[in-house]
């Protein structure tokens, strides 16, 4: 009976699960803002989130007009209401892209110049310094786990059981942020 708690107290705990439902955000959080780096290739995450200040407030850039790629260099913006075009130029000017955007009338374009080795560095440098952020997020969330599991569990073979899967969950939660890193690496030195 003791075993069977056991068996149950590893996958059905609240503490654990709470752990991994923290570390799925991190991730989640990690991955959109991998997705903003600029790494030559246009994509419509870059721009979507800007702020545009359109309809007395300010709103993503999503919210106002539709994103679309047009091709491997061009990111097509085009306001779902033409009085806002001046709004998210100037939105998209001020968001400091390291692109102009260049307004015909009805759509914007930016068009993506290629990447500089030196700007493919400073991006991995940038990877790097997001996936450590990621990792410290997961630390703290194992710390608060950690000290909740410890403080309120009784029961010492249930307690070193808990232990040992929150230590497991933390390392898996760590080869996800290192597999992205690496992949996103790969796609910013790719030329």
């Amino acid at each position: 009976m003791i075993e069977n708690y056991l068996l149950q107290s590893k996958y059905m705990d609240k503490r654990i699960e709470i752990f991994n439902t923290e570390a799925e955000k991190v991730l989640a959080y990690l991955h959109s803002e991998f997705a903003k780096l600029q790494t030559g290739r246009a994509n419509a995450a870059l721009v979507e989130n800007v702020v545009v200040e359109a309809y007395g407030q300010n709103q993503p850039l999503k919210a106002v007009a539709g994103v679309s790629v047009q091709d491997a260099k061009t990111i097509v913006v085009q306001p779902w209401d033409a009085g806002t075009l001046a709004a998210v130029e100037t939105a998209l000017t001020k968001a400091d892209l390291g692109v102009s955007p260049v307004n015909d009338g009805s759509v914007i374009r930016l068009n993506l110049p290629p990447m500089t080795e030196e700007r493919r560095s400073q991006l991995v440098k940038i990877v790097h310094q997001l996936a450590e952020e990621g990792r410290i997020s997961i630390r703290q969330q194992r710390q608060s786990a950690h000290d909740d599991i410890k403080d309120n569990e009784k029961d010492e073979d249930v307690r070193y059981t808990l232990l040992e899967e929150l230590e497991k969950a933390v390392k898996a939660a760590n080869e996800k942020i290192d597999e992205s890193k690496k992949a996103k690496e790969e796609e910013v030195m790719t030329v």
